[in-house]
């Protein structure tokens, strides 16, 4: 393992040790790393964030750890890049479960779940506070899919948000029959 894959290692321990939210949390975080507003992060930010995260890399690491995750060649981490290079590998067993759960939520297969494909579902109705007209059903259903949102909270969660959301989930589980039945059990597959 070279001095890269350790740093990448270091870092998704440090996220995943904080269950499903670390990875989300990690979202944040580089989102309020990226002062220009990019919606990217050069060596020198990510170096700086690193750091703030116990993670000292020298300049050539910064810039290594960018060119190993940087998948469209734009010199930059997006975030989507930075989110996929954390995910921990995940069995076969365990992204089919993820996969097919996410296909089950999106109900007009364009490959992003909206409000639109949770009312086919997900009822929002016996929720207590839109029982009590504190919140409609679009604003509960809104809130369910920002579990699953780790960029913008846009409405939209991708097939990779999906995933991220749930390899914090599936790092706190030790099986792939655990995880597998407790996907099946949750999503009703």
């Amino acid at each position: 393992m070279d001095a890269v894959d350790a740093t990448m290692e270091k870092l998704r321990a440090q996220c995943l040790s904080r269950g499903a939210s670390g990875i989300q949390g990690l979202a944040k975080f580089f989102r309020r790393l990226d002062r220009d507003g990019s919606r990217s992060l050069d060596a020198g930010e990510l170096q700086r964030g690193l750091v703030e995260l116990g993670l000292a890399l020298d300049t050539v690491e910064a810039e290594g750890v960018c060119r190993r995750w940087d998948r469209d060649g734009s010199g930059t981490l997006d975030l989507e890049e930075f989110l996929r290079a954390l995910r921990p590998p995940t069995s076969q067993a365990r992204e089919a479960v993820i996969t097919a759960a996410f296909a089950k939520l999106d109900r007009s297969g364009d490959g992003v779940v909206t409000v639109d494909d949770l009312r086919g579902v997900y009822s929002g109705r016996a929720h207590p506070k839109v029982r009590s007209g504190q919140w409609t059903e679009e604003e509960v259903l809104r809130r369910f899919l920002d579990n699953f949102d780790s960029s913008e909270k846009d409405g939209q969660v991708t097939l990779a948000e999906f995933q991220d959301y749930y390899s914090g989930v599936s790092a706190s589980v030790d099986t792939d029959e655990e995880f597998v039945a407790m996907m099946t059990s949750a999503w009703r597959l």
